[in-house]
């Protein structure tokens, strides 16, 4: 009796030592879960600081990128104008030197209201535009062209850099300057057509605006003086646009007739140069090809 007696009190206290295992096991796990979740999320802390950084550090690599390029843009930029600009300057420079004249006939500028002085200015800056962009610029004359005028008081205001314009600017009149004998004077007003631009004649255009109410002024100037006169082969190159004013004009800008007179210089052809000057506006258009007069052989 006494040995079943001590079999079962061995029996119980294991089974006790059984139960405090078992309720303990949990505490432990529990333990050892909650000191794996703090590693875990130390470690989650560390790497996302990590990210956290290489994100800010390649930000900040992107923009210094982005700001050294547009540094880059910037100075290319810089150099490529002031290369233009040099370029620009040695053509005008050498045209300065040699090739055909053109001359801009300020003497008829009594003729002119203040308005048109103001236009007269405003088309002198266009011409010196397009010849600075002209791959064979001309020389530039701006004869009679007196300091105390309205005109040039106007060209000085209007025209930024004017008198450092690469340009011939005298008070003399044109036919003191160049032999009669080398002056064309282009008015829409002469009887022969321009066939050629030739390399070594000065070209005269009246100082005057297409508003100008007087008529064949420039023409009676050169008559007078005796010169040889042209117009633009306007009739042999075009024809009439219809329009509902039925208007058609030949007279046009000292800028407009320097753009034709550049154009035909590059190209030789006489349907783009008009095309490329003459406005829709004054009623004209390219002729086609087969009325054009036939080339010379």
């Amino acid at each position: 009796m006494e040995e079943e007696s001590c079999s079962r009190a061995e029996e119980v206290d294991l089974l006790e030592i059984l139960l405090i295992d078992a309720e303990l096991a949990p505490v432990c796990d529990r333990r050892e879960e909650t000191s794996c979740s703090k590693n875990v999320l130390r470690k989650q802390r560390n790497w996302e600081r990590r990210l956290e950084s290489k994100k800010s550090k390649r930000k900040e690599e992107k923009q210094r990128k982005k700001l050294n390029k547009l540094n880059k843009d910037v100075n290319e930029l810089q150099l490529s104008k002031r290369v233009i600009k040099a370029i620009t300057k040695e053509r005008l420079e050498e045209a300065r030197g040699a090739g055909p004249g053109l001359c801009v006939d300020l003497g008829m500028t009594d003729c002119l209201s203040a308005k048109e002085i103001s236009r007269l200015a405003c088309q002198i800056r266009r011409l010196y535009g397009c010849n600075k962009k002209a791959l064979q610029p001309f020389r530039i004359f701006l004869t009679e062209l007196k300091e105390d005028s309205l005109l040039h008081k106007e060209c000085v205001r209007m025209n930024d850099g004017f008198l450092n314009y690469l340009i011939d600017v005298t008070e003399e009149s044109w036919f003191q300057l160049f032999p009669s004998e080398d002056v064309i004077y282009l008015t829409p007003d002469a009887t022969e057509a321009l066939e050629h631009v030739e390399e070594d004649k000065v070209y005269i255009l009246g100082g005057l605006v297409d508003e100008t109410i007087q008529k064949r002024i420039s023409y009676t100037r050169a008559k007078e003086l005796g010169v040889r006169m042209a117009r633009l082969p306007i009739d042999e190159y075009m024809v009439k646009r219809q329009n509902p004013k039925n208007f058609h004009s030949k007279i046009l800008a000292i800028n407009q007739v320097f753009e034709i007179l550049l154009t035909f210089r590059d190209t030789k052809d006489w349907t783009k140069a008009l095309a490329a000057g003459i406005p829709p506006g004054k009623g004209y258009m390219v002729a086609s090809t087969d009325i054009n007069p036939p080339e010379e052989l």
